[in-house]
């Protein structure tokens, strides 16, 4: 019999989909914030997309998330914020205002928080 290199006849395809789930939370301040102080933003200081008070800030998924803090429509860099997740009525936004800054009475801030969920179907065929 003669040798022949044996190799299994299968195909396969994949597809792999995100879902990004985006909640976005407001908050307005209601006295100046001064510099080298810490502003604590509970959930329940926070308004949903409806204008309701915010029942849980929503976990950060591992590897597949971001959240994004504006003040006064302006995009804030990372490390002035300290965000805690929670289940109902536990989470909270800690901001550290740097020196010679402060953020104005009536500011509103905005907590924008993305989790993707990524999705992988395999098919194989013979």
């Amino acid at each position: 019999m003669t040798l022949r290199i044996i190799k299994l006849a299968i195909s396969s395809n994949q597809r792999i989909t995100t879902s990004p789930t985006v909640t976005r939370l407001f908050h307005v301040v209601t006295e100046k914030i001064h510099s080298l102080t810490t502003h604590k933003i509970n959930t329940s200081e926070f308004m949903d997309d409806s204008g309701n008070p915010a029942e849980l800030l929503p976990e950060l998924r591992m590897n597949n998330n971001y959240f994004n803090v504006f003040i006064n429509g302006s995009l804030q860099m990372d490390e002035l914020f300290a965000y805690t997740a929670g289940e109902e009525g536990v989470g909270s936004l800690i901001i550290s205002v740097p020196e010679n800054s402060e953020i104005p009475k009536g500011s509103p801030i905005i907590l924008e928080i993305v989790n993707f969920y990524p999705r992988i179907k395999t098919n194989i065929g013979t």
